[in-house]
């Protein structure tokens, strides 16, 4: 409510730089914060991401280790991508060596702990093991307990599923979800098959990581923000199943895992039906694509389908999902160019913070004065601006800009163009943006109260094509100049 103070509201107040953790959560967070920038479409709020990234040697196996050892280097953890396709060079055999040896560890290490015969080291495993949270879903599946069954004693094709992780102690719905999973696992028929493993640590997480073949992951899209376990099982050659959600979604490349298919945009679904149709989803995937690949052994034993996608998993995620990658991301995108910005703001004892803030608020009370103009079109018709494109064709644009108050120093001028949007919106992440002026260039058009700035525009493709015209206030202390949510448009 508006009345209540909100944290994550002071937050996005007080930074000048603020990211997701994954390039869809950025997504996201912008929708869900534009309203603190209200001048601006959601597609330009000034949230960015970063994508997280996991400690790869403390996940990975050590035959896994020594894997990428001796193909990418010692440095493995380290690596960029032209260097992990080294991996694509890795005999099919000793990969498939490495993947039945953690398999077995892992039947050894649940059957110890259960003191019970359940399991089996020859059966496609696939695992779940997270924090039980509702929106994770780990009883997508049980909806449709016959079919389970049937995936679970194919004669042919058997799958078995291991489950592991907590729920808050607070969160009685999360609680739920296990004795739901703990149910299926009392059925006589199943029991050996369907198994959940108490006493979650790290310990049980790294075997997992190392012996499951298969990474489910089920949340209701886009709830996760990016989840890290699908991360960890990559490391070690696992291939994900998942819905395109969190991480996933942005490193999904169609070859190196499986994409369960989500119906989040479906008008007229309530959430029910949408289990239910995912489920029926993720059944397919694994009746019809995961389970006759991972048995498809041909004369050899080796399922070269199979260790092709585990050998594109490494090639496309290994370096990309590393705490290496991550920091380096981190460091370019938002602690150097913060460090700059501190220093600068600190200096001659905190001037330029206390100017940037008098900046803001002048910038503030007299942007009403500032005026902007636009002409656009084949003969700098402005009606013809939002005609149907016709790809390859220039057109002529004239942006007109009155500054009232303020010095062209503290103004930019850009030109957008882009395909629109059902709404009659231009669709911004697909849109051309032109800086006519950048605030700190000298120019013969910036002088005085009025400059008009010519430029041609050329539309990428055919069909609805919008073009318009902004001015944004700039400062040499602003991480953006979208930073100050004013925006003069025509």
């Amino acid at each position: 409510a508006d009345d209540k103070f909100n944290m994550a509201v002071m937050g996005m107040n007080l930074a000048m730089r603020r990211n997701g953790v994954a390039a869809l959560h950025g997504a996201v967070a912008r929708d869900m914060f534009d309203g603190l920038w209200p001048a601006h479409e959601s597609d330009e709020v000034p949230i960015g991401h970063v994508t997280n990234g996991v400690h790869a040697r403390t996940w990975v196996s050590g035959a896994v280790d020594r894997l990428l050892t001796d193909t990418v280097g010692d440095d493995w953890h380290l690596a960029d991508a032209a260097r992990f396709g080294a991996v694509r060079h890795l005999d099919h055999g000793a990969i498939w060596h490495v993947r039945n040896e953690g398999r077995r560890e892992l039947v050894d290490m649940v059957r110890e702990r259960l003191d019970d015969d359940v399991l089996d080291p020859d059966v496609l495993t696939i695992g779940f093991a997270r924090r039980f949270a509702t929106y994770k879903r780990a009883n997508l599946l049980l909806g449709d307990l016959e079919r389970l069954k049937r995936l679970l004693l194919d004669t042919d094709r058997p799958v078995q599923f291991l489950f592991a992780g907590k729920a808050h102690p607070a969160d009685q719905p999360g609680k739920s979800l296990i004795q739901q999973i703990h149910h299926v696992t009392r059925d006589a028929d199943v029991r050996h098959r369907f198994v959940f493993l108490p006493d979650y640590d790290i310990g049980v997480a790294r075997t997992m990581y190392h012996g499951c073949d298969v990474w489910l992951n089920t949340p209701r899209r886009p709830m996760e923000a990016c989840g890290t376990s699908g991360m960890k099982a990559a490391m070690n050659g696992v291939l994900n199943c998942s819905i395109l959600d969190g991480w996933w979604d942005e490193m999904s490349n169609g070859e190196n895992g499986w994409d369960i298919p989500s119906y989040d945009q479906l008008d007229g679904v309530d959430e029910a039906e949408r289990d239910r149709r995912e489920a029926a989803a993720t059944f397919d995937l694994l009746e019809r694509s995961v389970a006759p690949l991972f048995y498809d052994r041909g004369d050899t034993g080796v399922p070269h389908g199979w260790v092709g996608r585990i050998v594109e998993n490494w090639a496309s995620l290994g370096w990309n999902v590393t705490a290496a990658r991550m920091v380096r991301d981190y460091t370019a995108q938002m602690y150097e160019p913060a460090a700059r910005s501190a220093t600068t703001a600190a200096s001659d004892d905190g001037a330029p913070a206390r100017e940037l803030a008098a900046w803001r608020a002048g910038v503030a009370d007299a942007w009403d004065d500032v005026e902007i103009s636009l002409e656009a079109g084949d003969d700098g018709d402005a009606d013809d601006a939002f005609a149907d494109g016709a790809a390859g064709h220039e057109r002529r644009a004239v942006v007109g800009v009155r500054p009232g108050r303020l010095g062209w120093h503290e103004l930019v001028v850009e030109l957008i163009h882009g395909p629109l949007r059902a709404n009659g919106s231009i669709d911004l992440g697909r849109a051309t943006v032109t800086t006519l002026h950048d605030g700190s260039r000298e120019s013969e058009h910036v002088h005085g109260e009025h400059a008009d700035f010519a430029v041609g525009f050329t539309p990428g493709s055919t069909g609805p094509w919008g073009v318009t015209a902004r001015v944004l206030p700039t400062h040499p202390l602003l991480s953006t100049p979208l930073e100050p949510g004013l925006v003069a448009r025509p």
